[in-house]
């Protein structure tokens, strides 16, 4: 497994900091398993270069290709965990077209192309110390490494997790190892709409003092955390998902409105983003 001899330069910057070393390698896959009848976890050994990484950032992989499919694009995928002293790095997705489809024939042993880490992640302001995590699906997978990074910091965290029934559920028994406090919900069951989660997210603030939000994905779910955060006075983050191309900000092609003191701005998702503060999309 041999790194790339460079180092994708930086592009003009449109309203970003400076960015970090962004890598191209090769990776090899450790484990490539299913864990339930929609998603899988593909395990990379990768090396340090790639592995200074943040929760909420994300890769951009060259799905392989074979008769059956020819993916043209990389596709960007959200980092769900990550180990620098072990050189692993791990890849929680749905198989829902041409290039997840790709991937999901990689066996151990193949390689992998990906570049990254790209974009900004999460940044837990100091004076949180009972966030909640909410996602639904895939966008959980986001969540993961942030769930981590709480644990580590000694936050009291919850996490409601979503799915369409209980054995698409995902993330709660690591969400668990890590402390968390668990509240699942689900389609099937009847507790997974938005006002059955509006009323839910109200109590939990108004008895257990939840004071940041975090969520990934779902617009549905962005929504109802930015109402009960501007009522609340609570703050948060949210990691966007959006179609991209070049992921390094150079074709523009994830440019979407955000609200600002001066009004109105287009950032790019990948470049400026994906993670932004909660209030801030619109």
């Amino acid at each position: 497994m041999q790194a790339s001899s460079g180092v994708i330069p930086d592009s003009a910057s449109l309203m970003s900091p400076r960015q970090p070393s962004i890598h191209e390698v090769e990776t090899e896959v450790k484990s490539h398993q299913w864990v339930n009848g929609e998603y899988r976890l593909l395990e990379l050994s990768a090396p340090a270069s790639v592995l200074d990484c943040q929760p909420g950032q994300f890769f951009h992989l060259l799905c392989p290709t074979s008769n059956l499919s020819q993916p043209f694009f990389r596709r960007p995928m959200s980092i769900y965990s990550f180990d620098k002293a072990a050189g692993e790095l791990c890849f929680l997705y749905k198989v829902a077209g041409a290039g997840t489809a790709a991937l999901a024939e990689l066996v151990p042993g193949n390689f992998l192309n990906i570049v990254g880490p790209l974009g900004h992640g999460f940044e837990i302001c100091p004076e949180w110390r009972r966030p909640l995590l909410v996602a639904r699906g895939v966008g959980l997978a986001t969540l993961a490494p942030l769930a981590r990074q709480c644990a580590e910091r000694g936050l009291s965290l919850t996490a409601i997790c979503s799915a369409r029934s209980p054995e698409l559920l995902m993330s709660a028994d690591l969400f668990r190892s890590y402390g968390a406090k668990i509240i699942t919900v689900t389609d099937a069951e009847g507790n997974s709409g938005t006002d059955s989660l509006a009323a839910l997210v109200d109590d939990l603030v108004r008895e257990g003092g939840i004071d940041a939000f975090f969520t990934c994905g779902s617009v549905r779910l962005m929504r109802m955390l930015q109402q009960i955060g501007a009522r609340y006075g609570i703050g948060g983050q949210v990691a966007l998902e959006q179609q991209m191309a070049c992921g390094i900000g150079m074709c523009q092609a994830c440019v979407r409105p955000f609200r600002r003191e001066s009004g109105a701005v287009n950032l790019r998702v990948c470049r400026e983003g994906p993670v932004f503060d909660l209030q801030e999309v619109l």
